[in-house]
């Protein structure tokens, strides 16, 4: 069945405006359009509260229809991720980006599979630019649901995820490195990227590198957090690793981050500042993608320390050695400011509540949540 929203000629009847409406069920005015044009239907608090206001009954706002018969069941999508370790029968989430339908491979993690919207059929065209692969749907909630698909390393973005589905809005999220994220967002496969806007000189925020990347004014940046990164050990750190020259010590094993990741660039800077080459940590040349990957392998005892943030050795219990504190940036573009969950998720950035409910979790200074920098 299909879902037929009578909101807009109850909402007009009513005298009520978009902004008011929002307002008194605590949404956005974009919320408030998106449910009319039936972009997505909204959970069952927003739908009661739209029926409290409108003194009616949700039935009477939403309708159930006959669904449509759906003649084509796979499409072709742009495929983000590992495209080469991905094989037929895939799992993927699907989001639409201005023109082109982009898949996520959903990350796997607890006793359970991850939600997904479709499976790979065939091998990805590795030769084309993103990587493409035709996959079979699973249903069409990717179309109709409001989503947005968000690129970034930060390992906290869960608890945003389910701020914005509380709200009636769905964030994708593709775990890339801070320089991989701004690529993507050059490239239009994400709406928003997480990054780190550091100057390595002056240890101070910078935006001009990013008129390399993209067209001046077409790209607005917003302050997200402050994390510290730093050393992880293991429980007790039995190694006594104090800083950074103590990788170099017979017996200690480390393994490194992919090139692009903020933690791989403090760790160089923080080698050249010591004078220490990288030949001589063992485990320089082993490299892990990701926070919680690096983390998991100190955690399992393969390794004797790696370079993370604090909220993950905190997740894992593993003991924390602080070396710098960074900040956090999400970048979108100008094109997509007006989209409803857009709009919703930099509104809910600003919400007090939600910013002392990030740094109950994860220990980051969220004091500038929100600001926009350019």
């Amino acid at each position: 069945m299909e879902v037929k929203t009578n909101l807009s000629e109850m909402r007009t009847k009513r005298g009520l405006g978009a902004a008011a409406l929002a307002r008194r069920i605590g949404v956005s005015r974009q919320t408030v359009y998106a449910i009319e044009a039936g972009d997505y239907v909204p959970n069952t608090i927003v739908s009661l509260k739209l029926a409290q206001v409108l003194d009616t009954t949700v039935e009477e706002i939403f309708e159930l229809q006959p669904e449509h018969k759906q003649e084509e069941q796979t499409i072709e999508v742009a495929l983000m991720g590992d495209a080469e370790a991905m094989k037929p029968g895939q799992p993927v989430r699907l989001c639409p980006v201005d023109k082109r339908v982009v898949a996520v491979a959903p990350e796997i993690g607890g006793w359970g599979l991850p939600a997904a919207d479709a499976v790979l059929v065939d091998q990805p065209r590795l030769g084309k630019r993103p990587p493409l692969g035709r996959v079979r749907l699973l249903g069409d909630k990717w179309k109709t649901s409001a989503r947005i698909l968000l690129a970034g390393c930060d390992p906290g973005v869960s608890i945003l995820a389910q701020s914005l589905a509380a709200q009636g809005c769905e964030l994708v999220v593709c775990y890339e490195n801070s320089s991989r994220a701004l690529e993507l967002l050059r490239d239009g496969m994400v709406h928003v990227a997480g990054s780190h806007l550091l100057d390595k000189s002056t240890g101070k925020i910078e935006l001009a590198p990013l008129t390399k990347m993209f067209p001046r004014g077409t790209v607005a940046v917003f302050s997200y957090a402050m994390w510290e990164e730093g050393l992880v050990t293991a429980p007790g750190n039995p190694k006594h690793i104090a800083g950074i020259s103590d990788l170099t010590r017979k017996g200690v094993r480390f393994t490194n981050r992919e090139q692009g990741a903020g933690c791989r660039r403090l760790l160089d800077s923080s080698l050249q500042k010591a004078r220490i080459a990288p030949e001589q940590i063992r485990g320089y040349d082993r490299i892990t993608v990701g926070h919680l990957a690096a983390a998991r392998l100190v955690r399992d005892g393969e390794v004797d320390c790696c370079i993370s943030t604090r909220v993950v050795a905190q997740a894992m219990s593993l003991d924390f050695i602080p070396l710098a504190e960074k900040p956090y940036h999400l970048l979108v573009r100008r094109t997509h400011l007006n989209l409803a969950p857009v709009q919703t998720l930099l509104e809910t950035l600003g919400r007090a509540a939600f910013r002392r409910e990030v740094e109950a979790h994860t220990g980051y200074n969220m004091r500038g949540a929100g600001e926009r920098l350019a």
